[in-house]
């Protein structure tokens, strides 16, 4: 490797780490993947062998990694569970770190996750990768311009009909935390706060059901799933009124008796507009006394022999977080609004066990700022 490349280590060679970090980040020059951390030694070696440097190093212990290679950058693409602690302690080892989403499988490891960042002054960011799709960066530029005015009420969307991950730990409550609301919802979220610019809740009222993961045989899109396993609700709620006076509604399934499905979507209604995702981008309003809907066109081809630009919302993460480190940048997704979407989410399932609204206290707030 260079010297002029930052030193990379994987933690966590499972799905999303082969189907989204490792892909990205060995197309940038910049970056020389060097080692490789799982549990399971096939999936470390494995992932070397593929998206490695020559000489790259395998683990199954973090910790000695983190001791033994001094990395500039660690991504940590494991268990809800334990991106908190891993993330702690690669933090502390001097590297800047990536973790997948959601921040942590709860509210307190991700404000550890944030004081670890603020003491050693590292880089700390989160995978909320739909934030850099074509979508939504266009919406998000409309939205800063005030093109959607004061933005009052708005829809976090991340409803699947059928469509239950049976496989890892995606039903395990003690490793994840949750079920859609923590694994989709949690993308929705994001992007509605980001859209809105608004992380100040005031308190939030949640629902959370396990009535269709029961079944045997169940149709779905990866084949059935084992009842016994499912620990997890299969769909969840969230009424969120914020300080100022907007409100968020966040719908989250892997199964529910719905015709069709939206992920990663967000309705937005503002004083001069609004927008939606349901076809396309579309932005509606009233001009000239009249009401009006325009689909915004997004594709950059049209011309014979290209297809437009190659970049997907994958590579896009990748290339900017990497460039945050390289010019001492703020990343796109900042730790204090990811912590806050865990302390939603953690609002919705306290609210929905104890049947009464979760307050937000000031400090709280404080600390999301």
């Amino acid at each position: 490797m260079k010297s002029s490349e930052l030193r990379v280590g994987i933690i966590g060679c499972g799905g999303i780490a082969n189907g989204k970090h490792m892909p990205s980040l060995a197309k940038l020059k910049s970056v020389a993947l060097v080692a490789f951390c799982d549990i399971v030694k096939e999936k470390a070696e494995a992932a070397a062998t593929k998206f490695g440097v020559k000489g790259a190093t395998v683990y199954t212990d973090y910790q000695k990694m983190l001791a033994a290679e001094k990395l500039d950058v660690v991504h940590v693409c494991t268990a809800n569970n334990t991106h908190a602690p891993i993330s702690v302690a690669a933090l502390e080892a001097g590297a800047h770190v990536m973790s997948e989403k959601p921040m942590s499988k709860n509210a307190e490891g991700a404000r550890q996750m944030l004081a670890a960042h603020q003491k050693t002054g590292k880089k700390l960011s989160i995978g909320y990768q739909n934030r850099y799709r074509a979508d939504a960066q266009y919406l998000k530029k409309f939205c800063d311009a005030g093109g959607l005015g004061e933005i009052y009420y708005a829809k976090a969307l991340a409803i699947r009909r059928r469509a239950v991950p049976n496989w890892g730990v995606f039903l395990d409550e003690e490793a994840q935390g949750g079920g859609p609301l923590v694994d989709i919802g949690t993308h929705a979220l994001d992007l509605t706060l980001w859209m809105m610019n608004n992380y100040e809740p005031e308190y939030v009222v949640g629902t959370s059901y396990h009535k269709l993961g029961k079944r045997k045989n169940a149709a779905n899109a990866w084949g059935p799933w084992d009842p016994k396993k499912f620990t997890v609700e299969d769909s969840a709620f969230g009424f969120i009124r914020f300080k100022n006076g907007a409100t968020v509604v966040l719908e989250s399934s892997w199964a529910l008796n719905v015709v069709s499905g939206r992920e990663a979507s967000c309705t937005l209604c503002g004083t001069e507009a609004g927008a939606d995702m349901d076809d396309g981008l579309r932005i509606n309003g009233e001009r000239y006394s009249r009401l009006y809907v325009e689909k915004t066109e997004l594709q950059v081809g049209g011309v014979d022999f290209y297809d437009g630009a190659s970049d997907n919302p994958s590579d896009i993460e990748a290339r900017l977080w990497i460039e945050a480190i390289l010019k001492d940048k703020e990343p796109v997704v900042k730790p204090e609004q990811a912590l806050m979407v865990t302390e939603i989410l953690e609002a919705i399932y306290t609210s929905a066990a104890t049947a009464k609204p979760v307050y937000f206290p000031d400090k709280v707030l404080a600390a999301a700022k």
